[in-house]
């Protein structure tokens, strides 16, 4: 299956969850075996020898750990606050409607890493800029950001690219 082919199974729900939002529903993509291959392939395509793989929650996860798994590499999960078992180090991010905050392990990340940044959505930029913090913080590099979608209209990617102008962008899809 070709990348368009896969891509192509995003449905737009219009007004969802509220008035005014095209809601873009990856579950037809994740219930198709062959286009969650072909975008964990593409995503995988991204990686060097010894990278590690962080996600963010929570469908970052779904496309993270898979390529993780196909890279035969550790996968990091990056996790709203509350949700780790172990010490973690936090990061504050801006919302639209206020802020909320992101936290690894302590110990998720060996200082010097090579981590490939996995999201299903890039908006505005403020949740990969959060993740990226705490990849920097754990004395990592990020390799580079994936994202399945990117909301143009949002400037998620001009926000990223001022503030981390050595870390490539990749969006699969730009709505």
């Amino acid at each position: 299956m070709q990348i368009v082919d896969a891509l192509s199974l995003i449905r737009e729900i219009p007004d969802y969850p509220k008035p005014g939002v095209r809601f873009q529903d990856i579950t037809p993509l994740l219930a198709n075996g062959d286009a969650f291959s072909t975008i964990t392939r593409k995503f995988a395509s991204y990686a060097t020898v010894g990278t590690l793989v962080a996600g963010i929650e929570a469908r970052g996860f779904i496309f993270a750990s898979a390529v993780a798994h196909e890279l035969n590499a550790g996968f990091i999960p990056i996790r709203k606050a509350g949700k780790l078992p172990h010490q973690t180090i936090s990061q504050n991010y801006g919302l639209e409607y206020g802020t909320d905050t992101l936290e690894i392990h302590i110990d998720a990340i060996t200082p010097g890493a090579s981590v490939l940044l996995i999201d299903d959505v890039l908006a505005t930029g403020g949740t990969i800029a959060a993740a990226i913090e705490l990849i920097h913080r754990s004395q990592a590099h990020v390799e580079a950001v994936l994202a399945l979608i990117e909301i143009e209209g949002l400037n998620g990617r001009s926000a990223l690219n001022a503030q981390y102008p050595e870390i490539t962008i990749t969006s699969l899809l730009v709505t």
